[in-house]
């Protein structure tokens, strides 16, 4: 097998019981990096600190990792104004977090004979969000449900990072209390010239 030793160094190519041996000289572990290699690869490392680096990697990386969220709403052909208005904020604020949206009007018995109610409450819908939402998939039946998937909508996106950045930059260049200046002296005041007709009096 091909060794490789702590510090990255290449020792060559080695019977297992003499990488074993170095591996065990150094207090470390021998691990098998590329088993398909030929010969294949093995490194000389602390594998129990390995492992942890590896896991603080995967924690990091979902730190990072961005998550949207699918969140349902149903309104009914002939939802009621605040009921509607009540939801359509809901949907406003879940879009405005970077989630999606799944619009879902609900057909209940005869209502199904007039599905256009429920396509005049889809394009309400779209027309009051088109500030924050996209559409990613059209209205379609499923059912008796008629339903729509709404995004955020990117140039909203934009104009919130933007807001971000701004305020940011805003904090970090703001200077910090600077001592008042002392107040500047007042010039003296110059003599009144004596009046035109005034003599000055004789010693």
């Amino acid at each position: 097998m091909r060794v490789i030793g702590s510090g990255g160094e290449q020792l060559g190519v080695l019977t297992i019981e003499q990488a074993l041996s170095k591996a065990q000289e150094e207090g470390m572990d021998l691990v098998e990096v590329s088993p398909l290699a030929k010969p294949p690869v093995c490194k000389i490392m602390d594998y129990g600190k390995f492992k942890y680096l590896e896991k603080k990697k995967q924690n990091e990386a979902k730190k990072n990792q961005v998550v949207v969220l699918l969140k349902e709403v149903k309104f009914r052909p002939r939802t009621e104004e605040h009921d509607y208005n009540v939801k359509i904020k809901k949907v406003r604020e879940f879009l405005e977090d970077s989630n999606k949206a799944r619009i879902t009007v609900m057909f209940r018995g005869r209502e199904m004979s007039h599905r256009e109610l429920g396509q005049k409450v889809l394009q309400e819908i779209i027309e009051d969000l088109k500030d924050v939402a996209i559409i990613e998939s059209a209205p379609r039946m499923e059912g008796r449900q008629m339903f729509m998937i709404l995004a955020p909508n990117p140039k909203m996106l934009q104009a919130q990072r933007s807001r971000a950045e701004a305020a940011a930059k805003a904090a970090a260049a703001k200077p910090g209390d600077a001592p008042a200046a002392a107040p500047a002296a007042a010039p003296s005041a110059a003599p009144a010239p004596a009046p035109a007709g005034d003599k000055p009096a004789s010693p």
